[in-house]
């Protein structure tokens, strides 16, 4: 047994009980357990009987001291396991000097917990039988044999600066795969190894070797779950190779962290993994990074993302007996092979929370100066240090630890600067420097494709992320939840109440007191009653209610709920200063009373009162679309008129919130738009649009740290969410912190991966295409866009659908002309060859393009204006992170984030100067009002992509903004051609309709609106239909789509100037004068209109009271 040193620390092992034991002898059996750590051994136990149940009472206690001195230290108790041997002792026979023993299995200890700050614990550990052990369970359903076993130190291994700022780190070597195929299993024994090299106490570096792989032919696919396996020698018993509770479990290839992770890699990965040559390890290998080399191991994360992981392949070397100095001088003969290296990208070991990458990454032939250009590594663990590795590669040795580097380290480092400064004196690339034929061997394993699977885990990420709870409680302190304000039991609104309930009673009393008098007089004469009888009884009912003393019952009984109205609506608590002042209040007063008693009574006797006008009551999405009609036409003062009347028909949809949010974005008031979403997001905290629309307005207000708090948040609740992620890569941009947003964008891309695969996945299991039915109607639909909906549109159904609940008394006159209009709008399916994504081949690639969303929307999404239009159809194939999170920030009118995505959208591999590129980059300039920009923008978009009807579209409302409309006529018109609709065909349909009309082309002009009016009717469609049939002299339709238009919007002076025309064609005094008397109210300023109606007016003769 080891003598424990003074200042070591004595770790004690103790194993008190076996069970379940089987020996060679079966009569009282006697065995003993020898202790081994690191291939030392700590000691035998007292040789025990084992009871007829298989029950051996051991109490063996044998310890190891932790000193780095005497060279135990924390790495080792983290790396290496104790060994327990089983070893029966056979009865001695004659003449037999020495008993004679047998081995009968293997227990392994794993002293982790004490390396994780644990100071002692009891554990159950299997005995692993030997082959041909009478352990060996026969049959299933045997019980294993184990030991207990109990560990114990008097104080914890680690301090608490240890165990709060050290951790642990383990590399698991799977495999190789698709290795070189003159690598055969045959011919003289092959030792397979890789290295690398990390920091494990201070700044001292460690190397971690995984030797003796196996080498497998092609045939089957490698099991999962699986063992991972100890990277120790002297394991007797097969069974203890495993580590206990540590499993190889695998996962999906576009999970994994390297490379070969994209979809066309499948094909290839699948076939590497299951046909070909495979070199296997399944060993993991951990590390105590102490806080210092914790430390050290961020920064050079920080310092150099590529780290080297080395693979070669040696002659195993057999040392016969007595030879051994012959062997040592031939050691320097010995050279390496197949030296190749991966190089594994580290970087996302410092993300917030990530503790585990796992991937594939591919073995390049070893050339000096590109892994200096790559990782800055100076020297070869293999070659450079040769000398400890063939001591350790002979039969017995593995895994042994690598002292200092040679002297021939040196020297490389000369020769590394010296290639480095021949490189930058020439026009060379460095990667030509030492051309690839200087290591054929390791250029196979680029001609055959080979990468290692490895795995690199931390018990704590390095990078702490902030827990959603956290992130949930700082989102409540900035913008604390606000549940609906409970309504007031008194106030003015409690007052006016009890008044108009007061007159209600009152006026039951005196109807009851005058049936009470007139009722037989009443029953008589019936409706004969002419009006001086009525005057007569009501003379006399006022003389009984006087006389009786009911008529100051009733005004003593109103008093008090006349007093609430005072002091609650009118505040007038105190005396009046002047006799005119008392006069003008109750002036003031009695006005309103009277108003409110009318109220009142014709709320209590309904017959009395005539029949209201009917109304067309409006929808919240109709008062969408109206908004947006007028934000389009810059009338913003009635778009916000619009915008409030939701809000305050129902203030606690945040939808609404978020709508007037962005038109405050483009009315460019930040401030209102901040205070909107915020409103928002008070209503429901785990809102994703309305946690990312409050990052968005933090940044542009400079609040970054409120920025940072949204984003994450966001990226919590949903981490599926691509937009999420990209705008919170977006704002680690701005603040410079590369890794994060590589981080972040790395998120995202790996969600859009996911999409495409599902969408790949529901292709595969349909018939070879898939179907996505977008109507004509709903693609106009949800005008908010809080929501993002993807998968994969190969087919398009075209289809105009009747509005449910909107007015269709005109449209039933028009049933017969619109036939032909209706079988235009609605389209067969048209079947698209189903397209894979586009994905370039470079494995390095961090974005891939997308096959777009089929979107699910209601029936008004064609209102979102030509400012931000949507995606559409089987033109837009492909989409990036980015082009996605331009959608939503176009639509919410984002613009100046806008502009920060297009320059990503530019650099990014699958992305650059696409037809969609230019199209968005044209609409920011029409924004702007810059037509030369935009129009440049939009020439190179139909250079891209002629068939595009969104570039046509929007090319028509440049030209009509522009003031060409000849050219915006033959635009629009092409873009309704099409089969597939732009994303804002109402607006067309409108601006068409309106130069139809401005060229007398009424006919067309007449269709144009009516196809609008079919698809989202307006007040605006109608008004258009009415002019139309106006001038083609059709009154009687002119007049009901007029009257439509009215009822959608009575404000529309255009609309009233109209209905003034229509009657005084149709003879209508009352109602011309009616309708001219608003047209006038209104202010129309269309001044030719105006003549005209006075024109009109003089040759019938009346329809202006002014006359």
């Amino acid at each position: 047994m080891e003598q424990a040193s003074p200042t070591g620390k004595p770790v004690q092992i103790t194993v008190t009980d076996g069970y379940d034991l089987k020996c060679y002898k079966g009569d009282a059996p006697v065995t003993f357990i020898r202790a081994e750590f690191n291939q030392v051994v700590l000691g035998d136990s007292a040789k025990i009987i084992v009871s007829p149940e298989g029950i051996a009472k051991y109490n063996f206690t044998s310890s190891l001291e932790l000193n780095p001195e005497a060279g135990i230290t924390l790495d080792d108790l983290a790396h290496r396991p104790v060994f327990l041997t089983v070893t029966e002792v056979l009865p001695k026979e004659k003449k037999q000097k020495e008993e004679k023993t047998l081995i009968l299995g293997q227990a392994v200890v794993d002293l982790l917990p004490l390396v994780e700050g644990e100071s002692s614990f009891e554990v159950m550990v299997p005995l692993h039988p030997v082959p041909g052990s009478p352990l060996e369970p026969l049959q299933s359903g045997v019980k294993q044999c184990s030991l207990q076993v109990k560990v114990f130190v008097a104080e914890p291994l680690l301090t608490a600066a240890q165990i709060s700022g050290g951790n642990l780190l383990k590399v698991t070597l799977e495999a190789a795969y698709s290795v070189p195929e003159s690598f055969i299993p045959v011919g003289p024994v092959q030792n397979y190894m890789v290295a690398l090299q990390v920091p494990s106490v201070g700044e001292k570096d460690c190397p971690i070797f995984f030797k003796n792989g196996t080498l497998k032919l092609g045939g089957e696919r490698e099991p999962v779950p699986r063992p991972k396996k100890w990277p120790v020698a002297n394991i007797v018993a097969p069974g203890a190779n495993n580590i206990p509770d540590a499993f190889i479990i695998g996962g999906p290839y576009e999970e994994e962290e390297g490379e070969l992770n994209h979809a066309e890699d499948r094909e290839f990965r699948n076939q590497s993994e299951c046909m070909k040559k495979r070199i296997i390890w399944d060993l993991e290998s951990r590390r105590y990074l102490d806080p210092t080399a914790v430390v050290s191991f961020q920064k050079r994360i920080a310092d150099c993302r590529l780290w080297p992981v080395e693979i070669t392949r040696v002659p195993l070397i057999t040392v016969p007996k007595g030879k051994a100095g012959r062997f040592d001088k031939a050691e320097d003969e010995n050279q390496l092979s197949f030296h190749g290296v991966a190089y594994v990208n580290m970087v996302p070991l410092l993300y917030p929370g990530v503790k585990r990458i796992r991937g594939a990454f591919r073995v390049y032939p070893y050339l000096d100066s590109i892994v200096y250009e790559k990782t800055k590594c100076l020297f070869s663990l293999f070659r450079d240090t040769d000398h400890h590795l063939i001591q350790n590669n002979k039969i017995g040795g593995i895994n042994s630890p690598l002292s200092k580097p040679v002297a021939s380290k040196i020297l490389k480092e000369d020769k590394i600067q010296a290639s480095s400064i021949k490189s930058q004196s020439s026009d060379t690339p460095l990667e030509t420097e030492p051309p690839l034929n200087h290591n054929l061997e390791g250029q196979q394993y680029v001609d055959t494709g080979t990468y290692i699977v490895l795995e690199i885990q931390l018990n704590k990420a390095l990078v702490p992320k902030r827990l959603p709870e956290e992130l949930a409680r700082r989102v409540k302190e900035m913008i604390p939840p606000r549940p609906p304000l409970t309504r007031r039991t008194g106030g003015a609104q409690k007052a006016l109440s009890d008044y108009h309930m007061q007159i209600k009673n009152i006026s039951r009393a005196i109807l009851d007191e005058y049936y009470r008098i007139f009722g037989k007089q009443v029953a008589e004469l019936g409706s004969d009653m002419d009006s001086e009888t009525l005057e007569e009884q009501k003379c006399q009912l006022n003389y009984e209610l006087n006389c009786s003393g009911k008529y100051f019952a009733f005004k003593e009984q109103l008093k008090h709920a006349v007093v609430k109205i005072v002091r609650e609506k009118y505040l007038k608590t105190t005396a009046f200063e002047s006799q005119e002042e008392l006069q003008t209040f109750i002036s003031e007063l009695y006005v309103f009373l009277v108003d409110q008693m009318h109220m009142a009574l014709n709320q209590a006797m309904p017959d009395d009162v005539q029949g209201a006008a009917s109304t067309i009551y409006t929808s919240s999405e109709q008062l969408r679309l109206f908004a947006f009609e007028a934000e389009v036409n810059e009338n913003f003062e009635m778009a916000a008129v619009y915008y409030e009347e939701r809000l305050v028909r129902e203030p606690q949809n945040l939808e609404h919130w978020l709508d007037y949010g962005a038109f405050c974005l483009l009315t460019e008031d930040n401030i209102k738009a901040q205070e909107c979403f915020r409103k928002a997001l008070s209503l429901n905290q785990n809102h994703i649009q309305s946690l990312l629309l409050c990052g968005v307005m933090a940044v542009l207000m400079e609040n970054y740290e409120q920025a940072e708090i949204f984003f994450e948040d966001a990226t919590c609740l949903e981490p599926t969410n691509v937009v999420a992620w990209t705008l919170l890569g977006l704002y680690y941009e701005i603040q410079n912190n590369d890794i994060r947003m590589e981080m972040a964008f790395h998120e995202a891309f790996k969600q859009l991966q996911a999409r495409i695969l599902q969408a790949q996945i529901t292709k595969e299991k349909s018939t070879g295409t898939v179907e996505c039915v977008e109507e004509g109607g709903k693609v106009e639909s949800s005008l908010g866009p809080w929501g993002i909906a993807s998968g994969s549109t190969t087919a398009i159904k075209v289809e105009a659908p009747a509005e449910p609940g909107a007015p269709t008394s005109i449209l039933d006159g028009f049933v017969e002309e619109s036939s032909k209009l209706q079988s235009d709008s609605q389209e067969p399916v048209v079947s698209v060859q189903s397209q894979d994504p586009t994905v370039s081949p470079k494995p390095s690639n961090m974005f891939a393009k997308e096959i777009p969303a089929k979107r699910e929307v209601s029936k008004y999404q064609d209102s979102s204006t030509f400012l931000h239009p949507t995606p559409y159809g089987v033109f837009q194939t492909t989409t990036t992170i980015f082009m996605e999170t331009i959608h939503f920030l176009m639509k919410v009118n984002a613009v100046q984030y806008v502009h920060r995505v297009l320059a990503h959208e530019l650099l990014c591999p699958q992305g650059g100067p696409s037809c969609e590129y230019y199209l968005v980059l044209a609409q920011t300039h029409l924004h702007k009002k810059d037509f030369a920009k935009a129009e440049e923008y939009l020439q190179q978009a139909s250079q891209m992509d002629y068939l595009n009807p969104n570039v046509w579209g929007v090319k028509g409302h440049l030209y009509f903004l522009s003031g060409n409309h000849t050219e915006a006529k033959a635009c629009y018109e092409r873009t309704i051609s099409f089969v597939v609709d732009a994303s804002d065909m109402h607006f067309i349909f409108l601006r068409l309709g309106h130069i139809y009309l401005k060229e007398k082309q009424y006919d067309k002009a007449k269709k144009t609106y009516l196809q609008a009016c079919k698809r989202l009717p307006s007040c605006l469609t109608w008004l258009g239909l009415g002019i139309a049939c106006y001038r083609l002299e059709e009154i009687t339709e002119a007049e009901d789509a007029l009257s439509e238009a009215n009822a959608l919007n009575n404000c529309n002076a255009e609309v009233w100037a109209y209905l003034a025309l229509v009657s005084l064609k149709a003879g209508r005094q009352l109602e011309a004068e009616q309708a001219y008397k608003y047209t006038i109210k209104l202010k129309l300023k269309d001044e030719a209109l105006l003549a005209e109606i006075h024109m009109v007016q003089e040759t019938v003769g009346f329809g202006n009271p002014s006359f």
